[in-house]
């Protein structure tokens, strides 16, 4: 599977949800997700887990780039979260853990979260799924998105939440 990936931090997520509405999206959910980070040779691999859902392991590949990018990924789901993360902590160790209130807006192809990052603040991250049109396509739908809310370039944040929890550790 491919989307293209921006992420941004925000300073007002009530604004952006504001312009999400008025661009049309539709609100599917609010949810807290804890993202476990274990060790991968090439990308990210995670355990996401969501009260009262199926977790999923998360396999991908993606540019630490401060615009759009394409993302690679793999998804596996499981009811066994315990045991999965036990196993894979075993083998690999963990990197870290990711704590959020992600609330998701859809709209067109186009998964716009409005993220609240325990230790990080508040991002936007939008996700354009490609499906059957090109990357083209999907960055230029990113694109309007990403104008449509107010996404400043200035605020684009090219590394994964992982890696600046880590940063804010050293």
């Amino acid at each position: 599977m491919r989307n293209i990936e921006l992420k941004a931090r925000c300073a007002d997520l009530a604004a952006v949800e504001e312009r999400a509405r008025r661009l049309g999206a539709r609100c599917m959910w609010t949810r807290r997700q804890r993202d476990t980070y274990f060790p991968a040779p090439d990308g990210r691999l995670k355990l996401r887990e969501e009260p009262g859902r199926p977790a999923q392991l998360i396999a991908y590949v993606r540019a630490d780039a401060a615009r759009a990018r394409p993302s690679d990924y793999l998804i596996y789901a499981t009811r066994d979260a315990d045991s999965l993360r036990e196993t894979l902590a075993a083998a690999l160790g963990i990197r870290a853990v990711v704590e959020k209130e992600r609330t998701l807006y859809l709209w067109r192809s186009t998964r716009i979260h409005l993220d609240r990052v325990a230790g990080l603040g508040d991002f936007v991250e939008l996700e354009t799924v490609l499906g059957d049109q090109s990357d083209a396509a999907g960055e230029a739908e990113l694109r309007e998105a990403a104008a449509a809310l107010g996404i400043n370039t200035a605020d684009i944040e090219p590394r994964g939440y992982v890696d600046l929890l880590l940063a804010v550790g050293d």
